[in-house]
């Protein structure tokens, strides 16, 4: 504005009732004249350049009145006045000389007017720079919460919903950028929000990334598309607004505000759909009446804040998309790698899932307790998969145990086996070998004299021995099987190692070796001491190969479980001998499962599984013996979990 040729739509006097005339004719030809009788009635929230000349009647009011004025008023009076008045009042004000002339008043007043448009103009850049400021705050907060969630299925109802809270939105809709397996891109619709209609079920359909739709249109855009009516768009516009969604549940989608998601790189993620910003965010938008009351265009600030945030948000899809792909290879590796340690021991296959399995089950019945000594527990997300990682790989470590030691399936190892074997065949060799050369010998020295009588003797002399072999073979292969040794049967084999035979050297070989004897005397199961011992490291090298990964921070628990399964609640287990809460909650449900699946595995060929009633009672027993714990036993038995292991 030039002082010299006011803008009369932007400039306003306010003066006294019946005073109007103080203005020169030239400057009330120029601006806005409103006659007023009480301060009250100067608006509060001055939009445009204001000025008021305050009379003498008008410069007697209260304090208050004064204090209660605009400060985007110019308040013009006499110089005394002036002075007086400007003390209880915060506006600006300008001193009109008592004796001025028209010229002089004229001066004044368009100088008071230069004053008002550079007082609002100054206000309009604060309020604009404090809006900014808010702004920025505002997307940087939500850009922080935005990069907190890697769940998609989190973020992209996060998006859509902060997208429409800071344009007061009354509803949206996200599409994401696809690839077919063809290679062509397309946009699918994965959410929708809408508060006038939220029962509204949530749509599922494709679009392709063209004009014949907005919001394909939008996808081929780098800027915004705004609509103020989407009834209105131009016939000579490439896209065109499909009204069925509106047909179908009454809606009356009017100013519509569309956003590419581009990634740093520009490449297309996505576009979000804005429709409806509402006056009054309480309002429910249900016919075409609360539609015109209500709805509002879509400004240059709607745009640029929602421009600001689709940044953030494709690049926080993106990341979410890169973080899931990581965990699906991460995934993928794990089963591969537990898939090909199992398969070293074929009897054992699948024991590594299903312990998962009814771990990671029994842990989501403890994040449903809500009373009792697991009642502030939790498993989320990040808390469970660390869990199922810990079950999956806790036998990892078999990989360190030499096979014939982590296959053996009896006492007897396979070499010593198949010695035994030979060595009684050749016994009975020998023994048949006897018998013949006793036969030949007798001719020899007596002719057929007698020789029947001989040989009768001699068959039962030799049918007795072969019968003591068999038996002693028959005692070393019931002694072989891997179940507890009874004293009789020790007894037997100590026999049996104490009996002998010449071989053809005349050296005495024994029945039974003393390596031999001492894996068939193994009290229990198949395993020696130092065997025992080398399968039990397992844990050792388990937790010596995790702990070589890089874990991020939500897994680096997944070696300390995997390490304590094998530990008991009373100090007895091992590698450590931990005991009671020193051992991590999600290690004592893990080895009650572990527990549960070894007794009741049918695959293994040395033993026999245990019934399931006979399982549970053997883990009551162990609770009992202070090495399980109680309270995660009586769980698994009390919610049934464990029988979706059996199926």
């Amino acid at each position: 504005m030039r002082s010299s040729n006011l803008d009369r739509s932007q400039l306003r006097f306010f003066v006294q009732q019946g005073e109007a005339d103080v203005l020169p004719e030239r400057l009330a030809a120029e601006t806005h004249v409103f006659e007023i009788s009480d301060l009250s009635e100067i608006p509060m929230g001055i939009q445009v350049p204001s000025v008021l000349i305050l009379g003498d009647r008008l410069a007697s009011v209260p304090e208050s009145d004064l204090r209660a004025l605009p400060h985007a008023l110019v308040v013009v009076a006499a110089s005394g006045l002036a002075r007086v008045v400007s003390e209880k009042a915060d506006c600006l004000f300008v001193e009109l000389p008592e004796a001025a002339d028209e010229e002089q008043r004229l001066g004044v007043l368009r100088a008071a007017g230069i004053h008002a448009v550079t007082l609002l103009a100054q206000q309009r850049v604060e309020l604009d720079l404090e809006q900014s400021a808010l702004d920025l705050h505002e997307l940087s907060s939500v850009g922080i919460a935005l990069m907190r969630v890697r769940d998609l299925d989190v973020l992209l109802p996060m998006i859509l919903r902060e997208a429409r809270r800071i344009t007061g939105s009354d509803a949206g809709s996200l599409y994401l950028a696809e690839i077919d397996s063809s290679g062509a891109e397309f946009l699918h619709f994965r959410l929708m929000q809408n508060d006038s209609l939220p029962q509204v079920e949530q749509p599922s359909f494709r679009l392709p990334v063209d004009s014949s739709s907005i919001a394909g249109h939008a996808a081929l855009q780098t800027k915004p598309l705004v609509i103020d009516d989407a009834y209105q768009i131009p016939e000579d516009a490439p896209y065109s607004f499909n009204p069925s969604f509106d047909r179908e549940y009454g809606y009356r989608a009017k100013s519509m505000l569309m956003v590419p998601l581009r990634d740093p790189r520009g490449d297309l993620v996505g576009v979000v759909q804005l429709v409806n910003p509402k006056r009054d965010p309480f309002a429910t938008l249900i016919d075409e009446r609360s539609v015109e009351v209500h709805v509002r265009p879509y400004v240059t600030h709607d745009v640029r804040i929602v421009q600001s945030l689709a940044g953030q948000a494709a690049i926080c899809i993106e990341n979410s998309r890169l973080h899931g792909a990581i965990e699906r290879l991460f995934e993928g590796l794990v089963t591969a790698a537990v898939t090909a340690i199992e398969q070293r021991d074929p009897t054992t296959s699948g024991h590594s899932f299903r312990v998962a399995q009814l771990t990671c089950d029994l842990a989501e019945v403890v994040d449903g307790l809500q009373a009792g000594v697991y009642a502030e527990e939790r498993f989320p997300y990040q808390r469970m998969r660390q869990l199922r990682f810990a079950a999956l790989l806790h036998d990892f470590g078999k990989v360190g145990v030499r096979e014939e030691v982590l296959v053996k399936a009896n006492k007897l190892p396979p070499l010593l086996d198949r010695g035994v074997g030979d060595r009684f065949r050749l016994i009975r060799a020998v023994v048949q070998g006897q018998f013949e050369k006793q036969r030949a010998e007798y001719l020899l020295e007596h002719g057929v004299d007698e020789y029947d009588a001989f040989v009768k003797r001699l068959d039962a002399e030799f049918e007795l021995e072969r019968q003591r072999v068999d038996r002693f073979e028959q005692a070393i292969r019931e002694a072989n099987i891997p179940r507890v040794l009874a004293e009789e049967q020790a007894g037997i084999l100590d026999e049996i190692a104490a009996t002998g035979y010449r071989d053809s050297f005349g050296e005495e070989i024994p029945y039974l070796t003393p390596e031999e004897l001492h894996f068939v005397k193994i009290p229990r199961g198949s395993l020696d001491p130092d065997e025992r011992k080398e399968i039990e490291s397992h844990v050792s090298f388990t937790h010596q190969f995790l702990r070589q990964i890089p874990w991020t921070e939500d897994l680096k628990q997944v070696s300390e479980i995997a390490y304590t399964h094998h530990e008991r609640m009373n100090g007895s287990g091992y590698p450590r001998g931990l005991r009671g809460e020193s051992i991590p909650l999600e290690a004592r449900i893990m080895m009650v499962a572990d527990i549960f699946d070894a007794l009741t595995a049918s695959d293994r060929p040395y033993k026999k599984s245990v019934p399931v009633e006979r399982a549970l009672d053997i883990l009551r027993m162990e609770v009992d013996d202070g090495k399980l714990e109680g309270k995660v036993v009586d769980l698994m038995i009390e919610s049934g979990v464990y029988r979706r292991i059996l199926e």
